[in-house]
């Protein structure tokens, strides 16, 4: 299905659809859910110790990536509206493995960013017993989001103001500060140092494609979804330029790069100690939602699969009352509670990085197809080469793991092929065919 051609959007391959309840201001929310959650409040310290006065032009080009991402996401949410997102658009764009592949580091890099999202909120509500307290937001957002995308649809909203409003608050306490002044932009950081930047930034930027692993719950995703991507991905980049230009503008780069909890600690330098525990509930209420929205991502993708049969049919089963994927939402989250008693943070997000990057260059590759008319491979072209440009500028470790477990997983898809192929050679040799 690589023809330019008008064509029909893809229906699921299962008898049984989710609901479309949502229009647009709802999927932007739940874009910006993901994306203007922890990420912001823990990301800007290790991109300024990697490009120092660079953190802003990292954060540009963090934003260019993902603005082709979300175009390419969008092209291809509204050809083929079902749940999965890059999983199916690679499937029925570049074959049954780019598809597979796609989905394999969706949902296990995505599952590797909720059990950090989880422990974002331990470390900020309790550092004490951390991982408890993962545990214990994994099982109650599950709960959430079996009984209806509706329902986490609503949180969401609710979460995405209570940040905002947080957000809002640090900017103004810090550019009102006499201390404001220490505002410095350059490539302190090198060529290198400036991509790191960009590739730990962009994991702030990575939750419009929840957007579009909804697409089967969308009402007239082919409209609805074009509009809500680059409206979310706009929102949150206006919201990030101000919050770290009013961060850099108290700390600098040199301190905020050695900050353990740069918001709360721009707001002291500001003089205002008194936020820093509303800054502290914000981190925390900023990373519940998050991880409600990559939960629902994660759950989408593994119905997709599990209808395809690369994960165990069961998981494909969706409630016939609240008409979600509750098998693969239990599963998911018993994995991510699994992992939030157990991993450790950093190695969570420099994993899921990786794992995210690689998604959206099947993404991308996979909107490559949609056009022959070189105008239209631009977006998809820049985004292919971005990707692949930042996953590989991540820390050595992110990227040996990383790709590790992707061949891991081509390894058991090209295993099960030859299994399948070996059982129907058997079949058709008892059969006398």
């Amino acid at each position: 299905m690589t023809q330019s051609g008008a064509e029909q959007p893809a229906p699921p391959r299962s008898g049984v659809e989710l609901r479309r309840s949502l229009g647009v201001g709802d999927a932007v929310v739940i874009g910006l859910g993901s994306m203007i959650g922890a990420g912001i409040f823990a990301a800007l310290a290790p991109a300024a110790h990697a490009a120092g006065s660079g953190l802003l032009f990292g954060l540009g080009l963090a934003a260019v990536v993902a603005y082709c991402n979300a175009m390419s996401s969008a092209r291809l949410a509204a050809r083929y509206p079902s749940s999965g997102g890059t999983y199916v658009y690679g499937r029925e764009r570049l074959g049954a493995f780019w598809g597979y592949l796609a989905g394999w580091s969706f949902v296990v890099g995505k599952t590797a960013s909720c059990a950090a999202m989880a422990l974002t909120v331990g470390a900020y509500v309790w550092p004490g017993q951390a991982h408890t307290v993962a545990v214990a937001a994994v099982v109650a957002l599950t709960a959430v989001n079996y009984g209806g995308i509706q329902k986490s649809a609503w949180l969401t909203r609710a979460i995405v103001a209570v940040v905002l409003v947080v957000l809002a608050s640090v900017v103004v306490v810090c550019l009102g500060s006499p201390e404001a002044g220490r505002l410095d932009v350059g490539v302190s950081g090198g060529a290198g140092g400036l991509l790191q930047a960009a590739g730990l930034l962009f994991f702030a930027f990575a939750g419009y494609a929840r957007i579009a692993t909804l697409g089967e719950e969308v009402r007239d995703p082919a409209r609805t979804i074009p509009r809500a991507i680059p409206l979310a991905l706009g929102i949150a980049l206006l919201v990030y330029v101000a919050v770290a230009v009013a961060v850099l503008s108290v700390l600098g780069a040199g301190r905020l790069g050695d900050a353990a909890a740069p918001l709360a600690e721009a707001v002291r330098a500001a003089g205002v100690p008194g936020l820093v525990p509303v800054v502290r509930v914000g981190a925390a209420v900023a990373a519940l939602g998050s991880l409600l929205a990559l939960i629902l991502g994660v759950s989408r993708t593994t119905l997709a699969m599990a209808r395809d049969g690369h994960l165990p049919g069961r998981l494909a089963v969706v409630h016939p009352r609240f008409q979600v994927p509750h098998r693969a939402e239990l599963a998911v989250g018993a994995v991510v509670a699994l992992l939030a008693a157990t991993v450790d943070l950093r190695g969570a997000i420099g994993f899921s990085s990786f794992g995210v990057l690689a998604y959206y260059a099947v993404a991308n590759a996979s909107a490559w197809t949609l056009s022959s008319a070189p105008a239209a491979r631009v977006v998809p072209a820049l985004g292919l080469v971005g990707c692949v440009t930042l996953a590989f500028a991540l820390p050595g470790v992110s990227v040996v793991v990383g790709a590790g477990v992707l061949a891991v997983g081509a390894a058991a898809y090209g295993l099960r092929r030859w299994w399948a192929g070996r059982g129907s050679a058997g079949r058709g040799r008892a059969t006398g065919v």
